[in-house]
């Protein structure tokens, strides 16, 4: 069992918090989180996966949440989201820290149905699959590094192209992870597509028949990395755009999908721009576009797209315990000229990562950097070129090639 650098933040909430929301992704590891707190805190553990747990939430929320003492977990939450009212009156009646700790794979807060947000009374974590660094046993802080005065320099990583790119295509769910041949990999993420839409997709949607789903997911991994484009999407999956709305709506909610913001100097021009997107997981995303081989996948045109989805994904895990709070966006003139990621911090300060799947950097690749550093002015700390190579190395003041491997071996 791989401990979780999350869980300090969980057990820090609950000792100031009434209620403490972990959501994210089915299979990522939340129950056996929450079970191993309820053990350990002496609380009571109930999912909603059970029938009867649910018809009693359901049928009445009130009844079925009076009386609860002590911390109670409550696993899936989403399946009932009139809870969230009940929950509310017991807080405001016998306000104490930690009475619940919930867990959902659905964004609870983008539930149409959702009539209580518990704003004031609960915080939210998101449990993401195994980064680099919980694998490894370490607490990565490649993001604290980047913005202190103690920027990952690494002299040299260990961590080959070969290995990088196993490590993209295994992705970070604990199941995958513990299964070494690759065909019986490709049957878990088969069997776990396949159980998101027709499990947790139908139920949000209350729809019975979803059949363009699989083909949207091929389609939106094969475009990982690229700008989100309504109209080509809706024309190369032959859905009408109101529908194709709803179901990226649906892969967001379940946190599947995952869309990085446009950055700009100007705070409105950043809603209306166009996201990038990725999938949650780069082991994901590798199955639905058919990559499984370590070695061919080197020479594939797609694993640019993929390595970029694996730094995206690992620096939003990270950011959960960097003690550096940092937004992650992306960067695209009307010219053509883009960052892959950019880092902005509470005080706007910015760091550039372009990510590059060759194993080496030249002058050129900073070009983008360059045009962002221009556009942050002094608020711009850093560009970075993360790439397949094993050494660091300055490209001038402020600017460095440095290993992907970096992202998880600082600390």
């Amino acid at each position: 069992m791989y401990r979780r650098n999350i869980e300090d933040r969980l057990r820090t909430a609950l000792t100031d918090t009434p209620v403490v929301l972990l959501n994210g992704a089915r299979q990522t590891g939340k129950s056996t989180l929450v079970q191993q707190l309820t053990k350990e805190m002496k609380g009571r553990y109930i999912t909603l996966d059970d029938a009867t747990f649910l018809a009693a939430a359901v049928s009445d929320p009130a009844a079925f949440i009076q009386g609860m003492d002590g911390m109670t977990v409550i696993d899936e939450v989403q399946k009932a989201p009139d809870l969230f009212p009940a929950i509310k009156r017991q807080v405001d009646a016998h306000r104490r820290p930690g009475r619940f700790l919930l867990t959902g794979s659905a964004n609870v807060l983008m539930l149409p149905r959702l009539s209580e947000s518990l704003a004031g009374r609960m915080e939210i974590t998101t449990l993401w699959p195994l980064s680099q660094d919980e694998l490894m046993g370490r607490r990565g802080r490649f993001i604290d590094a980047l913005f202190s005065h103690d920027m990952p320099r690494v002299a040299k990583t260990k961590v080959s192209r070969v290995d990088v790119a196993e490590r993209v295509l295994a992705g970070g769910y604990p199941e995958v992870l513990a299964r070494k041949e690759a065909q019986r990999r490709q049957g878990w993420f088969g069997s776990y597509i396949t159980t998101i839409l027709q499990r947790d997709v139908r139920d949000l949607a209350h729809i019975e028949g979803l059949t363009d789903m699989p083909r949207l997911l091929a389609l939106l991994a094969a475009r990982s990395g690229s700008l989100l484009n309504m109209s080509e999407l809706s024309r190369s999956s032959g859905i009408a755009h109101t529908t194709l709305r709803r179901y990226l709506s649906l892969l967001e909610t379940t946190f599947i999908l995952q869309l990085l913001p446009a950055w700009s100097t100007n705070l409105s021009k950043r809603l209306v721009k166009s996201p990038k997107v990725h999938l949650l997981d780069s082991g994901l995303s590798s199955h639905l576009t058919g990559q499984t081989d370590s070695i061919q996948i080197r020479d594939s045109a797609i694993f640019g797209n993929l390595i970029e989805t694996f730094v995206v994904m690992e620096l939003r895990k990270q950011s959960g315990w960097n003690e550096t709070s940092a937004s992650l966006f992306h960067f695209r003139t009307s010219s053509g000229r883009e960052v892959d990621i950019v880092l902005e911090d509470s005080r706007g300060r910015i760091v550039g990562i372009e990510v590059k799947a060759a194993a080496t950097v030249q002058k050129k690749d900073f070009a983008g950097l360059e045009t962002l550093a221009e556009a942050a002015r002094k608020n711009f700390l850093s560009g970075i070129v993360l790439y397949t190579g094993e050494a660091a190395v300055s490209f001038g003041p402020n600017y460095w090639a440095i290993p992907v491997g970096a992202v998880w071996e600082t600390m």
